[in-house]
């Protein structure tokens, strides 16, 4: 069965960077569009940024010019660069994807969630 791998979190002081990657297990899927959530407790679960196959990409409003996403089609993997990190950032992330295996959609996948902790 097809699933999403998480990579990157960890803890960081306030003003440091972290470097999430995202990627389907099984090397016959792509990934067709991209986000990039988080969930801090209490709290809803956001979209944080978001890359379509054109490479099209749209953030939360909170994260505009601290946050990359990216993807590397040749390596079937997204990645969300953040910069800047505030203590507010810290959160559950999770990727999401939409997948394709050749010309065929498959349906949106979770990954398993990576801590981000921004303390001093």
């Amino acid at each position: 069965q097809v699933h999403l791998v998480e990579s990157g979190g960890g803890l960081v002081q306030p003003g440091g960077s972290l470097r999430l990657s995202c990627a389907a297990s099984e090397s016959l899927f792509a990934i067709n569009v991209m986000g990039w959530y988080r969930q801090a407790p209490g709290n809803q679960r956001e979209l944080v940024a978001r890359i379509t196959s054109d490479g099209d990409t749209n953030y939360a409003d909170s994260v505009k010019g601290r946050f990359t996403i990216s993807r590397d089609n040749a390596r079937n993997t997204g990645t969300l660069q953040m910069n800047r990190l505030k203590p507010e950032d810290t959160a559950v992330y999770y990727c999401n994807a939409v997948l394709q295996r050749g010309n065929v959609i498959w349906g949106g996948y979770w990954g398993q969630g990576t801590q981000v902790t921004v303390s001093s």
